[in-house]
């Protein structure tokens, strides 16, 4: 699956754990109201108001400055004030400037501008009509074909001209897509998201699921995911308050999905803590509470598919802590299958400074300043060397079955940055983590196996030389993986056109090279294993 929202400042995050809750005033409350997002939808639909138009309204150079945090080059594209409903729309909610009350009452013919006001959308003050909320196209294409949505969020950084308050409710951005793609394409009855936000991620898990369970700590968020939902026609989600698990404690579904609060804050006094980010707890803990509950709440065979970051501390490998919080669930008869991709990984500061530019707070200031002391001091206290972001994939086993999959990796960011088709990668590792985990070597050894699709063979040679000095298996989808090999494996993988089994290819091999056929097996074996569990090598 891919996404592409109008370009602008906008990152996804959720809330989902149990802090006190103050109200920001100045927020209007977001009103669900069926008529009036039904006439809106259709007001939208008529004006155009679609990713490709209003990307076309100002090209792609004012929309790479958008994405950047400046309108200065859509404001002089735009020239004249486009006065269109379209160019309306687009000022209104994509660039957060006022429009004259008369252009915006064209904008909204069907649905009425005092409407459009009474469900918290835009502030009507005399002649003129300001919006309170952004609200965008997002175009995406997934299994099932094309679709696009209008995503209601959040004023940013940029339309507010200050940091964001506390209670700040995320729109679609980098995350939001990453997880988006990463769902597993395949329909299952029940689907829970953990820490809605937006309400974008349970809108895509219910294109694959009879139903959603949504819930979110923060009331504004689950407002606004209820009325996208119903702007957009989407049914069979219900809304939830709570914490965590609380607001499903006793209930299993098949896929979980979740883009949790999982950012690092020091528990300071003065340091903002911001509810789409922010867990309340100290360092990784929210990540580790939520993992650690997924079994409790998985159906035998069902997955979940999550964001989270962890850190690395003196001595001890970020991932290996990771690795720790599974095997504890291991000794309560809890085990889950396990795949956890590190993408990045940030030091210290560069990892302050990120979130604090996040929520607004302008380097150079001695606002900046201070906030980039408390995270340092934190860490430092905490022995924190680094911390690590990217994915979590976990699967229950089915009654009876063992655990299959325990996997951690690094991935460099360029591997996997385009989130389009990983739901399917996903689904194809769990897959071959099922199937390797019935075969044991004399089985793998009676098995037929075939190259993938996408996979082609890189060769380098010296000048002159007929042998090649180096030979690369390439991955042409999924993460796009590259695995060097020798004389031998490629020989195999050649191989492999799903005629011969294992043990007469290995066989073949030994003999035409003159090598002893055990060794070769016993060096072949592991590397088909990867091979498949990576979807280079497929069951025949």
């Amino acid at each position: 699956m891919t996404g592409r929202p109008v370009t602008g400042r906008s990152t996804g995050g959720r809330s989902v754990t149990g802090r006190p809750v103050t109200t920001d005033h100045a927020l209007p409350t977001i009103v669900a109201d069926a008529v009036v997002t039904d006439a809106l939808r259709q007001d939208l639909t008529d004006a155009g108001f679609t990713v490709d138009r209003v990307d076309a309204l100002w090209g792609a150079e004012a929309a790479a400055s958008l994405h950047r945090g400046s309108r200065v080059a859509a404001l002089r594209a735009l020239g004249a004030r486009d006065t269109t409903p379209l160019g309306t729309l687009a000022t209104l909610f994509v660039l957060g400037l006022p429009v004259a009350r008369t252009d915006a009452e064209q904008a909204f013919p069907g649905a009425g501008l005092d409407a459009v006001a009474a469900a918290g959308l835009v502030r009507v003050e005399d002649d003129i009509v300001a919006p309170t909320v952004d609200l965008r196209p997002y175009a995406f294409v997934d299994d099932l074909g094309a679709g696009s949505w209008w995503i209601v969020s959040d004023l940013g950084e940029l339309a507010l001209g200050t940091a964001l308050g506390e209670e700040h409710v995320l729109g679609i951005g980098g995350a939001t897509t990453t997880l988006s793609g990463l769902q597993v394409p395949v329909p299952v009855r029940r689907v829970l998201d953990l820490g809605t936000g937006c309400g974008i991620q349970a809108m895509h898990a219910r294109r694959f699921a009879d139903e959603v369970v949504a819930t979110d700590i923060s009331r504004r968020a689950l407002d606004i995911a209820r009325f996208n939902a119903q702007l957009n026609g989407v049914d069979g989600i219900e809304f939830r308050y709570g914490s965590l698990f609380e607001p499903v404690a006793g209930e299993r579904f098949d896929r979980i999905v979740s883009n949790p609060p999982f950012v690092i804050t020091p528990r300071r006094e003065g340091v903002p803590s911001y509810e789409y980010r922010d867990g309340g707890m100290v360092g990784d803990a929210l990540v580790e509470t939520v993992l650690r509950g997924l079994a409790d709440h998985l159906e035998p065979g069902g997955t979940a598919q999550l964001l989270g970051n962890w850190e690395h501390h003196w001595g001890v490998d970020g991932l290996d802590r990771v690795r720790a919080w599974f095997a504890d669930a291991d000794a309560t008869g809890q085990g889950v299958d396990a795949w956890v991709i590190e993408r990045e990984r940030q030091d210290p500061p560069g990892y302050a400074e990120t979130w604090i530019r996040d929520g607004g707070t302008k380097p150079g200031t001695p606002e900046f300043d201070d906030l980039v002391d408390a995270w340092l001091d934190d860490f430092q206290h905490r022995k924190v060397t680094g911390v690590g972001f990217g994915y979590v994939v976990v699967r229950k086993p089915l009654p009876g079955g063992a655990v299959s999959l325990r996997r951690f990796e690094r991935l460099p960011e360029t591997l996997g940055s385009n989130p389009a088709g990983l739901g399917a990668t996903v689904a194809r590792v769990l897959d071959a983590a099922a199937w390797l985990g019935v075969h044991d070597d004399d089985a793998l050894l009676e098995a037929h196996l075939r190259v993938a699709g996408d996979v082609t063979e890189e060769r380098f040679y010296w000048p002159g030389n007929d042998d090649p000095t180096v030979m690369t298996l390439v991955q042409g989808g999924g993460f796009g993986r590259r695995v060097d090999a020798d004389t031998a494996l490629a020989a195999f993988v050649g191989a492999c056109d799903g005629d011969l089994s294992v043990r007469a290819i290995t066989g073949a091999i030994a003999q035409i090279t003159g090598v002893d056929e055990q060794a070769l097996t016993a060096d072949l074996l592991p590397r088909a294993r990867d091979l498949v569990l990576d979807g280079l090598l497929l069951p025949a």
